[in-house]
């Protein structure tokens, strides 16, 4: 079973979508396309660049359908809600690969307040 670690984000913590909504492939071959294995609800990745404590850091989320806000493009400030990190590491072709996974239950647009 794969571990999953909560991801917590300071107050300070800005994301911004990188990329449109991408549905997700699970199969490149077939082109079958991945799904929640809980609501069987389709999977997109979004790239998001998170910036935070004067570092910014590169990150491909996947969310379900449902979990993506209305309106949301490149250049978007965005909150990733429930955001869980999966480590995961595989050989192929002899060679070793490892990376992190994020998965967010949705990302909701943040809206600027006005300045006063």
């Amino acid at each position: 079973m794969a571990v999953r670690i909560r991801v917590g984000l300071s107050r300070a913590a800005v994301c911004v979508a990188g990329t449109e909504a991408v549905l997700k492939i699970k199969d490149q071959q077939t082109g079958e396309v991945a799904t929640d294995r809980e609501t069987g609800e389709s999977l997109y990745t979004v790239t998001v660049m998170l910036m935070e404590d004067g570092r910014a850091e590169i990150m491909k989320i996947t969310v379900p359908e449902s979990g993506l806000a209305a309106g949301l493009k490149p250049g978007a400030v965005v909150r990733p809600v429930e955001l869980f990190a999966t480590p995961w590491a595989r050989i192929f072709n002899g060679q070793l690969s490892d990376g992190v996974a994020y998965r967010a239950a949705r990302l909701e647009l943040v809206v600027a307040e006005p300045a006063q």
